[in-house]
């Protein structure tokens, strides 16, 4: 018989067991999220003040940004303080949230690569028409519809993994509530929530990959038939960027969810979470900028303005 009942809290085990490990990898964390932090919310401020970046571009930018800022926030300082105080207890309220906000706004990401895709579609492809496609209202209605299917799959995505009966101990092998983590602690037999979690999240995947892909073979097309190299130049570096945010995260994300729990290696899925939670974002800011001439003009503009 299965040792079952009511859940109340999860033990995380987190990234290592080594107590030797915990104050070099508190440090490394510590530095990486205050790269995210600086980089994510300084990339919205600049956004913010300069009225040169008000544009849809800068607008899902903007977003994208903090939406970084956020589900790095959901994950990082509860990991580094179980580092520095060994406090790896997380409630079954608190296990949820933290999947709920996690999941979506990872999700929300998912879509707000597709919209900046179509909108580099938009860009390079119709420039004479991009003023009266990406009107204002649209850029909105398109963010909006982001954050609603965003948070709409985390509440499937945090329902279907907590509809299930855990069995003690409840020892989450990962460093936070992820949901092939918490998936895999059921009794029973869990086949077909993660039939659900896989079906959501590879509508989600291949739908906002479809609308990429269709995006950036449309702009490779337009790109062969631009004859100046001057041309050639400015198409691909205002895709550039975009094009590498899009690599790094759904390759960490495609091998993450789209495979059923019993087939995770977890110690491999802690090191690929690491990536997609806390790395993506500290490295989001500095693909977007370092290549973007009207991103480090801004940053110039406000650094001699403040001296």
């Amino acid at each position: 018989m299965e040792n079952r009942t009511e859940t109340t809290w999860f033990i995380l085990l987190g990234l290592t067991d080594d107590s030797a490990l915990e104050l070099p990898l508190f440090i490394i964390f510590l530095l990486i999220y205050t790269f995210t932090l600086m980089g994510n919310l300084g990339m919205i401020l600049l956004i913010v003040l300069d009225s040169r970046l008000h544009t849809p571009m800068y607008i899902f930018l903007g977003n994208l940004s903090l939406v970084d800022f956020c589900y790095s926030s959901g994950v990082t300082p509860k990991v580094m303080t179980g580092f520095l105080v060994g406090d790896k207890a997380m409630s079954h309220n608190d296990c949820a949230t933290q999947m709920f906000f996690v999941t979506g706004f990872a999700t929300v990401e998912n879509y707000l690569l597709a919209s900046m895709a179509y909108d580099r579609y938009a860009a390079v492809c119709r420039p004479l028409h991009y003023a009266t496609t990406m009107t204002a209202g649209m850029c909105a209605w398109m963010i909006a519809g982001c954050y609603a299917f965003g948070f709409l799959n985390a509440c499937i995505y945090t329902a279907d993994a907590f509809s299930l009966s855990f069995c003690e101990p409840y020892v989450v092998h990962h460093f936070f509530c992820d949901i092939p983590a918490v998936m895999v602690l059921s009794c029973f037999d869990r086949h077909v929530n993660e039939l659900i979690l896989v079906c959501v999240a590879s509508f989600n995947i291949f739908f906002a990959l479809t609308v990429i892909l269709i995006s950036y073979v449309m702009i490779f097309i337009t790109i062969l038939k631009v004859h100046s190299a001057a041309g050639h130049q400015k198409a691909i570096s205002t895709c550039a960027s975009h094009f590498t945010a899009v690599f790094i995260f759904y390759a960490t994300v495609i091998f993450m969810y789209l495979q059923p729990s019993s087939s995770h290696a977890m110690d491999t899925d802690k090191t690929v979470s690491v990536f997609y939670t806390m790395v993506i974002p500290m490295l989001n800011p500095l693909v977007y900028s370092l290549r973007n001439k009207e991103v480090k003009s801004a940053f110039k503009k406000i650094v001699f303005r403040a001296k």
